[in-house]
Order: structure tokens, then sequence, then C-alpha cells
């Protein structure tokens, strides 16, 4: 039985649906199909393989990312801007585990230069702006940030500290705390 409206859009959404069910890692064409009812090969007017719904799946999380933090950052600055920053990431994360894991494939230059991927850096940069941080420290604190956010978010969605006190709400506002005081300070101390 064909399904009728089968677009790109439809099958990349469902695919991130699938993903935050199942884990990126399970994200297959045919496994797209299965969710519509439908042959593999009629999906593949659509899509050209696994890796390009992947390829989808992971600019559409970019996208969405970087849609919630424009409108988390719009009137802040500084420290507010930072935790408003980081606590979207977080959120993402925990509201879209495959998605978020999609955000983390790697993709090839030419599609990276247009992905929201672009959005991201430059709204990181525009808040180290508030920390008066120039070149080249100004890289070394995006991958700073990106490192620490990205590593907690992975233990913590991996289950890395539910087991110990203090929340680990508590810990996560004593990293924005602690980053911002870096950053208040950069460069650090050699």
């Amino acid at each position: 039985m064909a399904y009728a409206g089968l677009t790109t859009e439809r099958l990349t959404r469902a695919g991130a649906e699938l993903a935050d069910e199942v884990g990126f890692d399970q994200v297959t064409v045919s496994a797209v199909a299965r969710r519509f009812d439908v042959k593999v090969a009629s999906l593949y007017s659509h899509l050209k393989n696994s890796q390009d719904l992947k390829t989808r799946i992971a600019l559409l999380a970019l996208e969405e990312m970087a849609d919630r933090v424009a409108a988390a950052l719009a009137g802040r600055a500084g420290k507010d801007a930072l935790a408003a920053f980081a606590n979207v990431y977080r959120d993402y994360a925990r509201e879209h585990p495959g998605r978020y894991a999609a955000a983390q494939l790697r993709l090839d230059p030419e599609t990276a230069a247009a992905s929201a991927g672009v959005r991201h850096a430059q709204m990181t940069r525009a808040i180290l702006r508030g920390y008066d941080l120039t070149e080249p420290d100004q890289t070394h604190a995006v991958r700073l940030l990106g490192s620490v956010f990205h590593g907690y978010v992975s233990l913590e969605l991996g289950g890395g500290f539910s087991h110990s006190a203090p929340d680990s709400d508590v810990t996560w506002t004593r990293i924005i705390d602690a980053l911002d005081a870096l950053l208040r300070n950069w460069p650090p101390e050699p």
C-alpha cells in the first residue's frame, strides 16, 4: 500500500523521531519505510541511502538547536547568555537524545559550511564577545565550551551522574559559574 504525501522533509522528521525513540545509530531507510508501511524502494526517490537520511537528520537537529539558542539568547549577555546557551544545549539533548546524537555527525566540509552549525559558532562567539576575548583566545574558548557542554551532557545522558549526590542540576549550575569566572579572567594562568 503506497503512502501518499511522502516528501524528503516528512521522511527526515520521521527519521528524527525514530532516532529519539531507538537511537541515532539504529536509523535506516528500511526502518523509516516500516513507519510508513511502504517498500524501501519507494523512498529512494526522496533519499539516496541511509547516510543521506542521517545527514538530513543531523542538519535538522542543528537547525532546531540553533533556532532555540537564538531565541534564548535574545536580549542576554555575559553569564546570563552563557547559561541560556548551555541550558538550551542540555535541554535539547534530554528532549531529543537521538537528534542530539545526530548533531554530532561529521559532515563533509561543503555540507557543514551550509549548515546551522555555522550559526552555532557565530552565537558562541557572540557570547564570548561579552567577555572581551580576541583571537586566538576566542577560538580556544569556543572549543572549551563545546567540550564541556558536550562532555557533561553525554555523561548525563548515559546515566553517569544518576548514582550519586548532589543532583546533577546543582553540578551543572556550578559548571556554568566556573566557566563564567574562567572566561572573565581569560587567558588562564599557564
